[in-house]
Protein backbone atom coordinates (compact mmCIF):
# COMPACT_ATOMS: atom_id res chain seq x y z
CA UNK A 1 0.00 0.00 0.00
CA UNK A 2 1.63 3.21 -1.13
CA UNK A 3 -0.82 5.94 -0.03
CA UNK A 4 0.51 8.46 2.47
CA UNK A 5 -1.18 9.45 5.70
CA UNK A 6 -3.19 12.63 6.11
CA UNK A 7 -3.53 15.01 9.02
CA UNK A 8 -6.38 14.41 11.50
CA UNK A 9 -9.63 15.58 10.01
CA UNK A 10 -8.19 15.86 6.52
CA UNK A 11 -10.41 13.13 5.12
CA UNK A 12 -13.42 15.25 4.18
CA UNK A 13 -14.42 13.39 1.04
CA UNK A 14 -16.50 10.24 1.00
CA UNK A 15 -15.19 7.29 -0.98
CA UNK A 16 -17.40 4.62 -2.50
CA UNK A 17 -16.42 0.95 -2.71
CA UNK A 18 -18.68 -1.30 -4.76
CA UNK A 19 -19.52 -4.88 -3.85
CA UNK A 20 -20.29 -6.44 -7.24
CA UNK A 21 -22.90 -9.17 -6.82
CA UNK A 22 -25.17 -8.69 -9.79
CA UNK A 23 -28.71 -7.82 -8.66
CA UNK A 24 -27.51 -7.88 -5.01
CA UNK A 25 -24.72 -5.34 -5.60
CA UNK A 26 -24.37 -2.43 -3.20
CA UNK A 27 -21.98 0.33 -2.18
CA UNK A 28 -19.92 0.84 0.94
CA UNK A 29 -19.42 4.54 1.65
CA UNK A 30 -16.36 5.47 3.71
CA UNK A 31 -15.73 8.91 5.19
CA UNK A 32 -16.53 11.33 7.98
CA UNK A 33 -19.99 12.88 8.44
CA UNK A 34 -22.03 10.06 6.90
CA UNK A 35 -24.41 9.83 9.86
CA UNK A 36 -25.56 13.38 9.22
CA UNK A 37 -26.28 12.61 5.58
CA UNK A 38 -27.74 9.15 6.19
CA UNK A 39 -31.19 10.28 5.07
CA UNK A 40 -29.92 11.55 1.71
CA UNK A 41 -28.08 8.27 1.06
CA UNK A 42 -30.90 5.97 2.19
CA UNK A 43 -33.97 7.83 0.87
CA UNK A 44 -33.61 6.59 -2.74
CA UNK A 45 -33.75 3.00 -1.47
CA UNK A 46 -37.00 3.33 0.49
CA UNK A 47 -40.48 2.41 -0.67
CA UNK A 48 -41.94 4.67 2.02
CA UNK A 49 -40.23 7.22 4.33
CA UNK A 50 -39.75 5.14 7.46
CA UNK A 51 -37.04 2.98 8.99
CA UNK A 52 -36.90 0.49 11.86
CA UNK A 53 -33.54 0.75 13.65
CA UNK A 54 -31.93 -1.98 15.70
CA UNK A 55 -29.10 -0.76 17.91
CA UNK A 56 -27.57 -1.32 21.34
CA UNK A 57 -27.80 0.79 24.46
CA UNK A 58 -24.29 2.27 24.52
CA UNK A 59 -24.37 3.14 20.83
CA UNK A 60 -27.87 4.58 21.13
CA UNK A 61 -26.74 6.97 23.85
CA UNK A 62 -23.94 8.23 21.63
CA UNK A 63 -25.32 8.21 18.09
CA UNK A 64 -29.05 7.52 17.86
CA UNK A 65 -30.14 11.16 17.93
CA UNK A 66 -27.52 12.02 15.30
CA UNK A 67 -28.99 9.33 13.06
CA UNK A 68 -32.51 10.58 13.76
CA UNK A 69 -31.52 14.11 12.72
CA UNK A 70 -29.86 12.82 9.57
CA UNK A 71 -33.00 10.90 8.61
CA UNK A 72 -35.46 13.66 9.56
CA UNK A 73 -33.59 16.05 7.27
CA UNK A 74 -34.98 13.95 4.41
CA UNK A 75 -38.41 13.41 5.97
CA UNK A 76 -37.73 9.83 7.08
CA UNK A 77 -39.45 8.68 10.27
CA UNK A 78 -37.56 6.35 12.58
CA UNK A 79 -38.41 3.93 15.37
CA UNK A 80 -35.67 2.20 17.33
CA UNK A 81 -35.02 -0.73 19.65
CA UNK A 82 -31.86 -0.60 21.77
CA UNK A 83 -30.66 -4.01 22.91
CA UNK A 84 -28.14 -4.73 25.70
CA UNK A 85 -24.48 -4.50 24.68
CA UNK A 86 -22.21 -7.51 24.45
CA UNK A 87 -21.88 -10.84 22.67
CA UNK A 88 -24.59 -12.33 24.91
CA UNK A 89 -27.21 -10.40 22.93
CA UNK A 90 -26.29 -12.32 19.79
CA UNK A 91 -28.34 -15.43 20.62
CA UNK A 92 -31.84 -16.87 20.34
CA UNK A 93 -33.31 -14.53 22.97
CA UNK A 94 -31.89 -11.43 21.31
CA UNK A 95 -33.09 -12.57 17.89
CA UNK A 96 -36.59 -13.27 19.19
CA UNK A 97 -36.81 -9.87 20.82
CA UNK A 98 -35.63 -8.13 17.65
CA UNK A 99 -37.95 -10.00 15.29
CA UNK A 100 -41.00 -9.65 17.51
CA UNK A 101 -40.32 -5.92 17.82
CA UNK A 102 -40.02 -5.57 14.04
CA UNK A 103 -43.34 -7.37 13.59
CA UNK A 104 -44.97 -5.15 16.22
CA UNK A 105 -43.64 -2.13 14.33
CA UNK A 106 -45.50 -3.44 11.27
CA UNK A 107 -42.37 -3.63 9.15
CA UNK A 108 -43.52 -4.75 5.70
CA UNK A 109 -41.62 -6.81 3.18
CA UNK A 110 -40.91 -3.68 1.14
CA UNK A 111 -39.56 -1.77 4.15
CA UNK A 112 -36.02 -1.55 5.42
CA UNK A 113 -34.25 -2.31 8.69
CA UNK A 114 -31.19 -0.33 9.76
CA UNK A 115 -28.43 -1.79 11.94
CA UNK A 116 -26.67 0.89 14.02
CA UNK A 117 -23.84 -0.63 16.03
CA UNK A 118 -20.87 -2.96 15.99
CA UNK A 119 -20.54 -6.51 14.80
CA UNK A 120 -23.02 -7.98 17.28
CA UNK A 121 -25.84 -5.68 16.22
CA UNK A 122 -24.96 -5.91 12.54
CA UNK A 123 -25.00 -9.72 12.58
CA UNK A 124 -28.18 -9.90 14.66
CA UNK A 125 -30.09 -7.23 12.75
CA UNK A 126 -29.04 -8.70 9.41
CA UNK A 127 -30.28 -12.15 10.44
CA UNK A 128 -33.52 -10.68 11.78
CA UNK A 129 -34.02 -8.96 8.42
CA UNK A 130 -33.20 -12.19 6.58
CA UNK A 131 -35.89 -14.21 8.38
CA UNK A 132 -38.57 -11.52 8.78
CA UNK A 133 -41.31 -12.07 6.21
CA UNK A 134 -38.86 -14.33 4.35
CA UNK A 135 -36.45 -11.46 3.87
CA UNK A 136 -36.55 -7.68 4.08
CA UNK A 137 -33.80 -5.30 3.04
CA UNK A 138 -31.41 -3.72 5.53
CA UNK A 139 -28.73 -1.05 5.79
CA UNK A 140 -25.57 -1.32 7.85
CA UNK A 141 -24.30 1.72 9.77
CA UNK A 142 -21.30 0.20 11.57
CA UNK A 143 -20.05 2.14 14.58
CA UNK A 144 -16.94 0.10 15.42
CA UNK A 145 -13.72 -0.37 13.48
CA UNK A 146 -14.25 -4.13 13.44
CA UNK A 147 -17.70 -3.76 11.91
CA UNK A 148 -16.57 -1.14 9.38
CA UNK A 149 -13.74 -3.24 7.97
CA UNK A 150 -15.26 -6.68 8.23
CA UNK A 151 -18.63 -7.76 9.60
CA UNK A 152 -20.80 -5.10 7.91
CA UNK A 153 -19.62 -6.13 4.42
CA UNK A 154 -20.31 -9.43 2.70
CA UNK A 155 -23.74 -10.47 3.91
CA UNK A 156 -22.82 -12.91 6.68
CA UNK A 157 -25.51 -12.62 9.33
CA UNK A 158 -26.30 -14.80 12.30
CA UNK A 159 -26.25 -15.62 15.99
CA UNK A 160 -24.22 -17.81 18.30
CA UNK A 161 -25.09 -21.24 19.63
CA UNK A 162 -24.08 -22.56 23.02
CA UNK A 163 -21.88 -24.93 21.02
CA UNK A 164 -20.07 -22.33 18.94
CA UNK A 165 -19.95 -18.92 17.35
CA UNK A 166 -22.03 -17.95 14.29
CA UNK A 167 -23.37 -21.49 13.81
CA UNK A 168 -26.90 -20.19 13.08
CA UNK A 169 -27.33 -17.67 10.29
CA UNK A 170 -27.84 -16.82 6.63
CA UNK A 171 -26.16 -14.99 3.78
CA UNK A 172 -28.20 -11.80 3.41
CA UNK A 173 -26.50 -8.87 1.70
CA UNK A 174 -27.19 -5.30 2.89
CA UNK A 175 -28.51 -2.71 0.47
CA UNK A 176 -26.00 -0.08 1.61
CA UNK A 177 -23.19 0.32 4.16
CA UNK A 178 -22.35 3.71 5.65
CA UNK A 179 -18.94 3.58 7.37
CA UNK A 180 -18.68 6.95 9.15
CA UNK A 181 -15.04 7.34 10.23
CA UNK A 182 -16.05 10.05 12.69
CA UNK A 183 -17.96 7.53 14.80
CA UNK A 184 -14.69 5.76 15.62
CA UNK A 185 -13.67 8.74 17.76
CA UNK A 186 -16.14 7.63 20.43
CA UNK A 187 -14.73 4.10 20.73
CA UNK A 188 -12.85 3.11 23.88
CA UNK A 189 -9.22 2.44 23.00
CA UNK A 190 -9.53 -1.29 23.69
CA UNK A 191 -12.51 -1.62 21.35
CA UNK A 192 -10.73 0.32 18.61
CA UNK A 193 -7.63 -1.85 18.90
CA UNK A 194 -9.72 -5.01 18.86
CA UNK A 195 -11.08 -3.89 15.49
CA UNK A 196 -7.53 -3.24 14.36
CA UNK A 197 -6.94 -6.97 14.75
CA UNK A 198 -9.22 -7.49 11.75
CA UNK A 199 -7.42 -4.76 9.78
CA UNK A 200 -4.08 -6.53 10.30
CA UNK A 201 -5.69 -9.73 9.04
CA UNK A 202 -6.15 -8.25 5.57
CA UNK A 203 -2.46 -7.50 5.21
CA UNK A 204 -1.49 -10.92 6.47
CA UNK A 205 -3.83 -12.84 4.18
CA UNK A 206 -3.15 -11.14 0.88
CA UNK A 207 -1.29 -7.84 0.86
CA UNK A 208 2.23 -7.68 2.31
CA UNK A 209 2.49 -4.03 1.28
CA UNK A 210 -0.57 -3.17 3.35
CA UNK A 211 0.93 -4.95 6.35
CA UNK A 212 4.14 -2.92 5.93
CA UNK A 213 2.03 0.24 5.73
CA UNK A 214 0.29 -0.73 8.97
CA UNK A 215 3.63 -1.37 10.67
CA UNK A 216 4.60 2.21 9.78
CA UNK A 217 1.27 3.99 10.24
CA UNK A 218 -0.52 1.87 12.88
CA UNK A 219 0.45 3.95 15.93
CA UNK A 220 -0.71 7.22 14.35
CA UNK A 221 -3.86 5.52 13.08
CA UNK A 222 -4.66 4.31 16.61
CA UNK A 223 -3.90 7.76 18.02
CA UNK A 224 -6.76 9.26 16.02
CA UNK A 225 -5.55 10.26 12.55
CA UNK A 226 -8.80 10.25 10.57
CA UNK A 227 -7.05 10.29 7.21
CA UNK A 228 -5.12 7.13 8.04
CA UNK A 229 -8.21 5.52 9.54
CA UNK A 230 -10.19 6.22 6.38
CA UNK A 231 -7.42 4.76 4.20
CA UNK A 232 -7.22 1.62 6.33
CA UNK A 233 -11.00 1.12 6.30
CA UNK A 234 -11.30 1.74 2.56
CA UNK A 235 -8.42 -0.58 1.71
CA UNK A 236 -9.75 -3.34 3.97
CA UNK A 237 -13.26 -3.01 2.55
CA UNK A 238 -11.95 -3.03 -1.01
CA UNK A 239 -10.02 -6.24 -0.33
CA UNK A 240 -13.05 -7.91 1.22
CA UNK A 241 -15.41 -6.66 -1.52
CA UNK A 242 -13.21 -8.15 -4.21
CA UNK A 243 -13.09 -11.54 -2.48
CA UNK A 244 -16.83 -11.58 -1.75
CA UNK A 245 -17.61 -10.69 -5.38
CA UNK A 246 -15.68 -13.76 -6.49
CA UNK A 247 -16.98 -16.12 -3.79
CA UNK A 248 -20.14 -14.86 -2.10
CA UNK A 249 -21.05 -17.99 -0.13
CA UNK A 250 -17.56 -19.11 0.90
CA UNK A 251 -17.25 -22.03 -1.48
CA UNK A 252 -13.53 -21.36 -1.87
CA UNK A 253 -11.47 -18.17 -1.77
CA UNK A 254 -13.65 -16.35 0.76
CA UNK A 255 -12.45 -18.78 3.42
CA UNK A 256 -9.18 -16.79 3.40
CA UNK A 257 -11.04 -14.10 5.34
CA UNK A 258 -11.11 -16.55 8.24
CA UNK A 259 -7.37 -16.21 8.84
CA UNK A 260 -6.96 -16.43 12.61
CA UNK A 261 -10.61 -17.29 13.16
CA UNK A 262 -10.41 -21.06 13.70
CA UNK A 263 -8.09 -20.45 16.64
CA UNK A 264 -9.83 -17.20 17.56
CA UNK A 265 -13.34 -18.61 17.79
CA UNK A 266 -12.08 -21.43 20.02
CA UNK A 267 -10.44 -18.87 22.31
CA UNK A 268 -13.65 -16.85 22.44
CA UNK A 269 -15.67 -19.95 23.32
CA UNK A 270 -13.14 -20.87 26.01
CA UNK A 271 -13.54 -17.43 27.59
CA UNK A 272 -17.35 -17.55 27.44
CA UNK A 273 -17.70 -14.87 24.73
CA UNK A 274 -16.97 -12.35 27.47
CA UNK A 275 -14.92 -9.18 27.76
CA UNK A 276 -12.03 -11.34 28.91
CA UNK A 277 -11.20 -11.56 25.21
CA UNK A 278 -12.77 -9.42 22.51
CA UNK A 279 -13.32 -10.83 19.02
CA UNK A 280 -10.62 -8.78 17.33
CA UNK A 281 -8.16 -9.63 20.08
CA UNK A 282 -8.93 -13.31 19.55
CA UNK A 283 -8.41 -12.92 15.80
CA UNK A 284 -5.03 -11.29 16.39
CA UNK A 285 -3.95 -14.13 18.66
CA UNK A 286 -5.33 -16.58 16.11
CA UNK A 287 -3.21 -15.00 13.38
CA UNK A 288 -0.08 -15.46 15.49
CA UNK A 289 -1.01 -19.11 16.08
CA UNK A 290 -1.77 -19.65 12.37
CA UNK A 291 1.68 -18.35 11.48
CA UNK A 292 3.27 -20.43 14.26
CA UNK A 293 1.57 -23.51 12.84
CA UNK A 294 2.64 -22.59 9.31
CA UNK A 295 6.24 -22.16 10.43
CA UNK A 296 6.19 -25.48 12.31
CA UNK A 297 4.97 -27.19 9.13
CA UNK A 298 7.79 -25.60 7.15
CA UNK A 299 5.41 -23.50 5.06
CA UNK A 300 6.61 -20.02 5.95
CA UNK A 301 9.83 -18.40 7.19
CA UNK A 302 10.56 -18.98 10.87
CA UNK A 303 10.72 -15.23 11.52
CA UNK A 304 7.19 -14.54 10.20
CA UNK A 305 5.28 -15.42 13.42
CA UNK A 306 7.60 -13.17 15.42
CA UNK A 307 6.96 -10.29 13.05
CA UNK A 308 3.20 -10.69 13.42
CA UNK A 309 3.48 -10.87 17.21
CA UNK A 310 5.82 -7.87 17.31
CA UNK A 311 3.34 -5.67 15.45
CA UNK A 312 0.47 -6.69 17.72
CA UNK A 313 2.66 -5.96 20.73
CA UNK A 314 3.63 -2.56 19.32
CA UNK A 315 -0.06 -1.71 18.94
CA UNK A 316 -0.91 -2.79 22.49
CA UNK A 317 -2.84 -5.90 21.46
CA UNK A 318 -2.41 -9.29 23.15
CA UNK A 319 0.03 -11.52 21.30
CA UNK A 320 0.55 -14.37 23.78
CA UNK A 321 -2.04 -16.72 25.26
CA UNK A 322 -0.87 -16.03 28.81
CA UNK A 323 -2.15 -12.47 28.34
CA UNK A 324 -5.76 -13.72 28.32
CA UNK A 325 -7.21 -12.94 31.74
CA UNK A 326 -8.53 -15.85 33.77
CA UNK A 327 -6.45 -18.44 31.94
CA UNK A 328 -7.37 -20.94 29.26
CA UNK A 329 -8.10 -24.68 29.14
CA UNK A 330 -5.55 -27.14 27.78
CA UNK A 331 -4.68 -27.91 24.19
CA UNK A 332 -7.11 -30.83 23.89
CA UNK A 333 -10.03 -28.72 25.08
CA UNK A 334 -9.18 -25.97 22.58
CA UNK A 335 -8.92 -28.51 19.77
CA UNK A 336 -12.35 -29.82 20.77
CA UNK A 337 -13.77 -26.32 20.46
CA UNK A 338 -12.13 -25.92 17.03
CA UNK A 339 -13.86 -29.11 15.88
CA UNK A 340 -17.20 -27.25 16.26
CA UNK A 341 -16.07 -24.55 13.85
CA UNK A 342 -18.48 -24.03 10.96
CA UNK A 343 -15.62 -24.41 8.48
CA UNK A 344 -15.23 -28.11 9.32
CA UNK A 345 -15.67 -30.10 6.11
CA UNK A 346 -16.37 -33.85 6.04
CA UNK A 347 -15.32 -34.00 9.67
CA UNK A 348 -11.92 -32.40 9.00
CA UNK A 349 -10.88 -29.04 10.37
CA UNK A 350 -9.78 -26.47 7.82
CA UNK A 351 -7.16 -23.89 8.65
CA UNK A 352 -6.00 -20.75 6.90
CA UNK A 353 -2.22 -21.09 6.81
CA UNK A 354 0.45 -18.92 5.19
CA UNK A 355 3.56 -19.23 3.04
CA UNK A 356 4.59 -15.78 4.25
CA UNK A 357 3.19 -12.35 5.08
CA UNK A 358 0.40 -11.71 2.57
CA UNK A 359 0.38 -15.29 1.25
CA UNK A 360 -2.47 -17.16 2.95
CA UNK A 361 -4.13 -20.33 1.71
CA UNK A 362 -6.71 -22.82 3.01
CA UNK A 363 -5.65 -26.29 4.11
CA UNK A 364 -7.56 -29.30 5.36
CA UNK A 365 -4.41 -31.30 5.91
CA UNK A 366 -2.95 -30.25 9.26
CA UNK A 367 -1.33 -33.02 11.32
CA UNK A 368 -2.90 -33.26 14.75
CA UNK A 369 0.44 -33.56 16.51
CA UNK A 370 1.66 -30.29 14.98
CA UNK A 371 -1.52 -28.48 16.00
CA UNK A 372 -1.29 -29.90 19.51
CA UNK A 373 2.37 -28.93 19.84
CA UNK A 374 1.74 -25.33 18.74
CA UNK A 375 -1.07 -24.93 21.26
CA UNK A 376 0.87 -26.56 24.09
CA UNK A 377 3.86 -24.30 23.51
CA UNK A 378 1.64 -21.22 23.29
CA UNK A 379 -0.17 -22.14 26.51
CA UNK A 380 3.13 -22.63 28.32
CA UNK A 381 4.12 -19.11 27.30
Amino acid sequence: MTEQGAEPGAMARVERVGVALGPRSYDVLVGAGLLARAGAEIAPLLSRPRLAVLTEERVAALHLEGLRAGLEAEGIAMSALALPPGEGTKGWAGLERAVEWLIAEKVERGDMVLALGGGVIGDLAGFAAAVLRRGVRFVQVPTSLLAQVDSSVGGKTGINSAQGKNLIGAFHQPSLVLADIGLLDSLPRRDFLAGYGEVVKYGLLGDAGFFEWLEAKGPALAAGDRGLRAQAVRHSVAMKAAIVARDETEAGERALLNLGHTFGHALEAATGYSDRLLHGEAVGLGCVLAFELSARLGLCPQEAPGRVAAHLAAMGLPYRLDQVSGGLPGAEALIGLMAQDKKVLAGRMRFVLARGIGQAFVSGDVPGDALRAVLEEALEG
